[in-house]
């Protein structure tokens, strides 16, 4: 069965409010379980068990740099009317093009990652190979793409998924008890305090091509221009809120493992607090909360990757839909052959931090450009915050590709 080629993409603003709200909310959800991977659940792990209580200040700053830098990019996009890549080309010629192989290129690398956590995911939960249960997402992901309105279908299922995670996260961290009132002193008043947590956590929430899934995401369903500027920024900071309330939760559930002076696998540190927490039962949860987070972020890498080149030809865009499909069963081919490739996610990992402040950096230019924007002001607090995220991102980013290479190779 072939899927619709006026689907996702193509698909009218609908008319009703109640609609709106749902597809609004379906652009915020896509956006934060895009950000919630399997590297989301190792981040937020690793940097709580060495920051303790003092990883609350690093997710307090990078909640703020997070809006800053999302809310910048949706607005823009929306006004314009136009994908990132095309404003980018008006900015620049070409920039546009070396944009979307940055996005493609991350999003394909992170996908293998996101399809072997998936694989993980249900080796956990059900005990079968991680090979077959990457492969079975991988037909769960395709089917999505395959029904008439794929886009309905992947709003309503990032939302179930996402809001299922989150549910089952919450229960864990309540499980471990976490000190809650020194969690709250903490984000306020840290001991410790590490830049370079803080750059990983805004790179992994809307690094890559995750701060523009929800913004194309709204503009395919017809949701842009002036009018819709307070409907999109809404959507676009909810998105960043889902975000770190799984972040939290996830943070407290580890510090109450910690704060217990329970020993953490450094092998499968995520899966360790979840057993910890909550014995076997925990760590079938963890199987859940896994694959959950993963095959969300395939959904995501993949949607949003193909958005990137789906202008530069009427064949891509009309056959949008079975190029994602591709994208999906490259991921996991890649996985099945060759494993989880480390380097590959490394080098690209190193690269995806430079991806944010050339993006946000390029769309802030355009928001002053009337050829793009028209008779649009972008206030003056938006440009400063984003120039703000866009020198700190590139400096740390430039320095982390730096540092990075030479170790690989």
């Amino acid at each position: 069965m072939e899927p619709n080629k006026h689907t996702a993409v193509q698909e009218e603003i609908p008319a009703k409010p109640k609609t709106n709200r749902t597809l609004l909310l379906g652009a915020a959800f896509l956006m934060a379980t895009s950000a919630i991977g399997p590297g989301f659940l190792m981040q937020t792990t690793v940097y709580t068990q060495s920051l303790a209580a003092s990883f609350g200040f690093v997710i307090l700053i990078s909640v703020i740099l997070d809006i800053f830098a999302q809310t910048n990019v949706w607005r823009i996009i929306a006004v314009s009317e136009k994908r990132g890549q095309e404003i980018a080309n008006m900015v620049l010629p070409g920039l546009g093009y070396v944009l979307a192989a940055l996005i493609v290129l991350g999003g394909l690398a992170f996908n293998i990652g996101n399809i072997a956590g998936a694989g993980l995911g249900l080796n956990a939960m059900t005990g079968i190979s991680p090979t077959a249960g990457a492969a079975i997402s991988a037909v769960i992901a395709v089917l999505i793409f395959v029904v008439k309105e794929a886009g309905k279908a992947m709003d309503r299922f990032t939302q179930i998924a996402g809001f299922f995670m989150i549910c089952l996260m919450i229960y864990v961290a309540w499980t471990t008890s976490p000190p809650i009132g020194e969690a709250v002193v903490r984000t306020f008043t840290p001991i410790h305090f590490d830049v370079i947590a803080i750059v990983t956590l805004v790179g992994g929430s809307v690094g890559g091509y995750i701060t523009f899934a929800g913004g194309h995401r709204l503009l395919d369903a017809g949701v842009k221009g002036v009018e819709a500027l307070p409907q999109v920024t809404k959507s676009s900071v909810v998105g960043i809120l889902i975000t770190t309330v799984m972040r939290v939760a996830l943070f407290l559930a580890v510090l109450g493992v910690v704060s217990k002076g329970l020993q953490i696998d450094q092998d499968n540190p995520a899966a360790s607090v979840f057993q910890l927490a909550a014995g076997n039962v925990g760590y079938r949860i963890f199987g859940v909360v896994m694959w959950a987070a993963a095959i969300t972020s395939v959904v995501g890498a993949a949607y949003t990757s193909v958005s990137f080149i789906r202008t530069f030809s009427e064949t891509i865009n009309k056959k949008a839909n079975w190029i994602i499909i591709g994208f999906i069963v490259v991921s996991t081919v890649c996985f099945l052959l060759i494993g989880q490739p480390v380097k590959v996610l490394l080098i690209v990992g190193a690269i995806n931090g430079l991806i944010l402040p050339i993006a946000l950096g390029t769309l802030l230019i355009a928001a002053y450009k009337r050829n793009i924007v028209g008779d649009y002001k972008h206030p003056l607090w938006l440009t400063i915050s984003g120039v703000f995220v866009v020198i700190v991102m590139a400096l740390m980013g430039g320095y982390t590709l730096i540092k990075q290479l030479p170790a690989l190779f």
